[in-house]
């Protein structure tokens, strides 16, 4: 079957208003849940393969926050689809105003290579549960967690619900030339705008969910050794490659060497003398993407770690000693275990660098000075971030996700997850008994008396 007639398939099985029915939709997100637990050990044996990520690791950033999603849904899905009652204006008296939640149709959702479980399945579940079909289009790096991703969703779902295309360039090619009620991208920002560009094509409303050089800010004021415990978690969970893992640090000048040493007393505590040999680091997912991380190391100063191995695909975890804003290491994000470590005096100099980039994804300041930490949050322009630690706040539900710019557009998790694929409907539900005469033709006189109906009323 051809992605055309696949697509067209979709939109028939939209149009016949089976996915609109609640108890349909919380079957099948059972059913996938059963699914799920039933392959646990199956999801930890693939992404060992795709780029050896430890069993902690994938329940943490993956498994675990899937089945918390799932548990999620079910447990409120019906609250979450009732028209939402809205309080009406005296101009439309009498009425009943209501938001009706409702699906979009049939959905192409393009996941990425670095979370590969968790970001191609709560995106499918979330369009499931607001009622959509959708077309899942998995990443070709991790070829053993995508392909176990089609069959625990073959094994729930009839293909003109959901179905999965695996490949490359060239079927994301023929993708993206089909008509889509909504596109739902995560990968990188050069991706992203092609991926708005194609959707521009046919007004198709958008969520991209991009990345760029978060920025981690670190004062005087905070105790290093919590600092450097919680920067050295969050830069190497995956390996680096998280989109909203600190991309540079900006570390005030006079503690930059204690910083720097405590740092290395964490990295060698949580992964040994010799980081190669622990289990709890993964690899760099490719070839392609090593030797950019090697080429990043070229010309800069390196104050711990810089042993690579190309053969397993390493790079040891690397602080690299104030490289310059120009330098290749600094151009783009750097989706790896090397963390660049610059320094500033005062707020202008964090300033000068960090609008030097696009608006980030995410932004992280260590800082007991709640002056200093407020300034920072209201300067500048940033999807999401935390305040004395990083990543968290991917992990509550109640949050969105999503980011700004360069960065990505629209934002998702928990019921924003279930909002971002509904459109909200405007329903008012006019009374007969009574029909104010004042807004019918003939308009004599009437002008005073509707300008001040504006102004009590409006």
């Amino acid at each position: 079957m051809n992605i055309s007639e696949l697509v067209n398939n979709q939109k028939h099985f939209f149009k016949s208003q089976q996915t609109k029915d609640i108890d349909f939709r919380l079957k099948l997100l059972k059913a996938l849940k059963d699914e799920i637990l039933s392959r646990e050990k199956d999801i930890y044996n693939a992404l060992q393969n795709d780029f050896n990520k430890p069993p902690f690791e994938t329940f943490i950033s993956e498994f675990g926050l899937v089945i918390s999603e799932l548990n999620l849904v079910t447990k409120n899905l019906k609250k979450w689809t009732r028209p939402k009652r809205i309080k009406s204006s005296l101009l439309t008296f009498p009425s009943r105003d209501f938001i009706y939640k409702e699906p979009y149709g049939t959905i192409l959702i393009m996941g990425p290579w670095n979370y590969p479980f968790l970001l191609t399945m709560e995106p499918v579940i979330m369009a499931i549960a607001a009622g959509n079909t959708a077309v899942l289009k998995p990443s070709e790096l991790t070829k053993h967690t995508s392909r176990l991703v089609q069959e625990i969703l073959e094994k729930i779902f009839k293909s003109n619900h959901v179905v999965i295309c695996q490949g490359g360039v060239d079927v994301a090619k023929e993708l993206l030339d089909q008509k889509w009620d909504y596109i739902f991208f995560t990968g990188s920002v050069r991706v992203g705008k092609i991926i708005a560009k194609a959707a521009a094509k046919n007004l198709t409303p958008v969520t991209l969910e991009l990345g760029g050089k978060t920025p981690c800010i670190i004062d005087d004021t905070i105790d290093l050794n919590l600092v450097s415990k919680r920067i050295v978690w969050g830069k190497l969970l995956n390996y680096g490659q998280t989109c909203i893992s600190p991309d540079y640090i900006l570390v005030k000048k006079e503690v930059k060497d204690d910083f720097i040493r405590h740092i290395k007393i964490r990295i060698i505590k949580a992964y040994g003398e010799n980081p190669q040999k622990s289990k709890d680091l993964p690899r760099v997912i490719n070839q392609q993407n090593f030797l950019r991380l090697k080429n990043l190391l070229k010309d800069v100063d390196v104050v711990f770690g810089g042993d690579i191995d190309e053969s397993d695909l390493y790079i040891a975890p690397t602080l690299v000693n104030e490289p310059a804003i120009d330098s290749a290491l600094m151009s783009d994000e750097i989706f790896g275990p090397i963390l660049p470590i610059l320094t500033y005096d005062n707020e202008k100099d964090i300033e000068k660098i960090i609008w030097s980039y696009e608006k980030p994804l995410s932004l992280y300041v260590f800082s007991m000075n709640n002056k200093f930490v407020d300034s920072i949050i209201s300067k500048y322009n940033f999807g999401g971030g935390v305040i004395n630690d990083t990543l968290v706040h991917f992990g509550n539900h109640r949050l969105p996700f999503g980011g700004v710019g360069a960065s990505g557009m629209g934002a998702y998790h928990g019921k924003l997850g279930f909002d971002t694929f509904s459109h909200e409907k405007s329903i008012i539900k006019r009374g007969t008994w009574t029909d104010p005469p004042v807004r019918y033709a003939p308009y004599k006189g009437k002008l005073k008396l509707m300008k001040k109906m504006f102004k009590w009323f409006g």
